[in-house]
């Protein structure tokens, strides 16, 4: 007899799941994994998977290493392809590709893709590890699974539809001050996001701009595929920062202080070429003044401080330029805004470096048109610099050039040519005026 009330028990229980699958997918949320495992496999496959998928991710994603082969393959062989990307990238690698190997080619190659992002984007960085709950979940709901999983790092869990788009977001603390049995979709907020394609820089902007600590990742359709915890895209950032400042000067961006040295060759020596290069057009610049040169040799002397100082001072406006992009703090719409800002840095401070110059090189050389010469050429030549260093890099991005890569070695040759160029013609054009020779 008592098993008998047993079976029938069981029986209307099934069948109310069967009728009411998001009600059983809710009382399913609270159980654990094994428990909602045994349960789903005893049941008609149909209603089964119709349960299934209406569970939280995050309970999903745990019940997933309790299947055996064969519920594996009835609930995944034939679903939504990105959402069970989404599912397994929580999973380590090495057993997701145990557990595609037994779905069908296609659907295992669609899933392989979704899981697969590029270094540097949204994707690649976020963690697919967070608490996600529906609109009718209560706050109820929310602390018995927060005391289950026992994650004190919990600070936001996220509000998704049945088909896993981002609704909204709560704060934990929010959570913890309301009354259990008040339903999630009367307290979330909004939920800024990132795409999953966004690069690494628009993450920053959306962080900084937000002032978040953390951003959920959604695809082209809003469904929420995971979180970038502010930490992680700080030491990504760090990694790029360097990776950045290796390329300025000629390094590659993979390599290692414990690289082979084959490697740091290969890197290197194609940009030392390309300097080489560049060294001799600077060169042939001072070989058209070499009769004035030999005549006046004192010249000589003085041709590196003036390289020096429009190198340095281009040098400055390209760092200042390039952190601005990668910062996203001006647009290549901005260019013009820019260059005259760092004309008139450059203006303003060729003045005051002139006028140092100048009474140096008159105490050095016993010459005033020496010393005038220097002057002006300092002036325009660190005019020439500045400008060059903030429009390098910003057209260098405007044709879809990294500006971190070449900008320094063409700005080396700008500021050499012009730097030579400017004080050896006025030399050579003013000596006589001036009396130089």
């Amino acid at each position: 007899m008592g098993s008998d009330v047993k079976m029938i028990e069981r029986t209307l229980l099934d069948e109310y799941f069967f009728k009411f699958p998001k009600d059983a997918a809710r009382v399913l949320d609270a159980m654990p994994p094994e428990t909602i495992i045994n349960y789903l496999s005893a049941m008609p496959p149909e209603a089964a998977g119709s349960i299934f998928f209406r569970l939280n991710s995050e309970t999903i994603s745990e019940c997933i290493p309790e299947m055996d082969d064969r519920m594996f393959v009835q609930f995944f062989a034939k679903g939504n392809t990105h959402r069970t990307a989404r599912l397994l990238s929580r999973h380590d690698r090495a057993a997701v590709s145990e557990k595609l190997a037994l779905l069908p080619d296609i659907v295992s190659r669609e899933i392989q893709d979704f899981m697969n992002y590029k270094e540097g984007t949204a994707g690649y960085l976020m963690e697919t590890s967070l608490i996600t709950f529906h609109p009718d979940n209560s706050v109820d709901d929310v602390l018995t699974r927060l005391r289950r999983i026992g994650n004190r790092n919990v600070m936001v869990v996220y509000i998704v539809d049945a088909e896993g788009a981002l609704l909204g977001k709560i704060p934990v603390q929010h959570i913890a001050i309301s009354q259990p049995d008040v339903p999630l979709d009367s307290l979330m907020d909004n939920a800024p996001s990132v795409d999953a394609m966004s690069t690494r820089e628009e993450v920053l902007s959306a962080i900084e701009k937000g002032h978040l600590l953390q951003i959920p990742v959604t695809d082209i359709n809003n469904n929420l595929l995971g979180v970038i915890r502010n930490e992680a895209l700080m030491s990504a950032s760090k990694k790029e920062i360097s990776e950045n400042l290796q390329a300025m000067f000629g390094a590659g961006r993979e390599e290692q202080a414990l690289s082979k040295i084959s490697f740091a060759v290969r890197k290197r020596l194609p940009w030392l070429q390309v300097n080489l290069a560049t060294a001799f057009l600077a060169s042939m610049v001072v070989g058209l003044f070499e009769d004035t040169i030999a005549k006046i040799t004192i010249l000589a002397i003085f041709l590196p401080v003036v390289a020096g100082q429009s190198g340095n001072t281009g040098s400055q406006a390209l760092a200042v330029t390039i952190r601005g992009l990668a910062l996203k703090e001006i647009r290549i719409s901005q260019w013009f805004k820019v260059a005259r800002k760092e004309l008139m840095v450059g203006l303003i401070n060729g003045i005051a470096v002139a006028l140092t110059t100048g009474i140096i090189v008159y105490f050095w050389s016993s010459s005033s048109g020496i010393a005038i010469v220097i002057g002006i050429s300092m002036i325009i030549s660190m005019l020439i610099a500045g400008f060059a260093g903030a429009i390098i890099p910003i057209a260098l991005k405007a044709i879809g050039q990294d500006p971190a890569t070449s900008s320094s070695i063409i700005l080396t040759t700008v500021t050499d040519i012009c730097g030579f160029l400017s004080f050896l013609g006025l030399a050579t054009a003013l000596s006589s005026v001036l009396g130089i020779v």
